[in-house]
């Protein structure tokens, strides 16, 4: 990981997580890189696959901070990659817009698991996340991403997060929501978060869905599952706090998988 602090603009930060298969029907790490803000570390797993934890180093995103994550699970690989702690999005001495990037690379026969703890926007906080995933046609991907809108008994900071997905080249999804002050009108209304303050996103592709898809479903009365143009489903869930999110997407995962 390449980490400097510039006064004026924050942190620079980028964590590399590389998987390939071993030849043996295991997952080897020849690539795990980290220091400073986001650590990546080997944790125990059992099967063939490898499992990572991102342990925060530092506080943050602060204001101005800029980090990144790129993973990559090579072919035949599986990868699971969750982290240790939630993460806190924090106003910071600069004004500027923090960003958080996360870029993952699924090659064929590979499977990808990005599971880590909520997002928390911090009340007078600014963040862009932008999560992009692209896979090979006969990768496997589990992307979750849940963000809570504000500690207990706090306002949201203003948090805007765009999920990008893309098997053989072909779009299967490209969404964003922008929440809190600042943010376009409506965010909060009926039709988008309807006054909760946890949101979740669960994207799973399978090939074997090319066979037999999940079909269109309310999960409870907040959440939904929905295909996706390809071998792929979308699960979207609200509630007013991140416990009944989560439950709602491991319940979908579950069933899922």
């Amino acid at each position: 990981m390449t980490v400097h602090a510039v006064a004026a603009s924050g942190v620079r930060g980028t964590a590399r997580i590389t998987a390939r298969g071993d030849g043996r029907g295991g997952t080897a790490l020849p690539v795990l890189d980290g220091h400073g803000p986001i650590v990546p570390r080997r944790t125990r797993s059992a099967g063939a696959g490898a499992h990572v934890t991102l342990v925060g180093a530092m506080s943050g995103p602060l204001g101005g901070d800029h980090l990144t994550v790129e993973a990559a699970a090579h072919e035949g690989a599986r990868l699971r990659i969750g982290s240790a702690a939630a993460t806190l999005a924090l106003p910071g001495q600069s004004k500027e817009q923090a960003r958080y990037d996360v870029r993952l690379t699924v090659g064929e026969d590979a499977e990808l698991c990005w599971l880590p703890e909520q997002l928390i926007s911090v009340r007078e906080s600014d963040l862009r996340v932008t999560t992009r995933a692209e896979l090979a046609g006969s990768a496997s991907l589990v992307l979750r991403e849940e963000q809570v809108l504000g500690r207990t008994g706090e306002e949201s900071g203003r948090l805007t997060s765009r999920l990008t997905v893309r098997r053989a080249g072909r779009l299967l999804l490209d969404q964003e929501l922008s929440c809190g002050p600042g943010a376009p009108g409506g965010w909060d209304g009926p039709a988008v978060l309807a006054g909760n303050r946890a949101i979740g996103q669960l994207v799973v592709v399978r090939p074997e869905f090319e066979q037999s898809r999940p079909e269109p479903a309310l999960l409870g009365e907040a959440a939904a599952l929905t295909p996706l143009a390809g071998p792929a489903v979308l699960v979207t869930a609200v509630a007013p706090d991140a416990l009944r999110v989560r439950r709602t997407l491991d319940q979908a995962l579950r069933t899922l998988t």
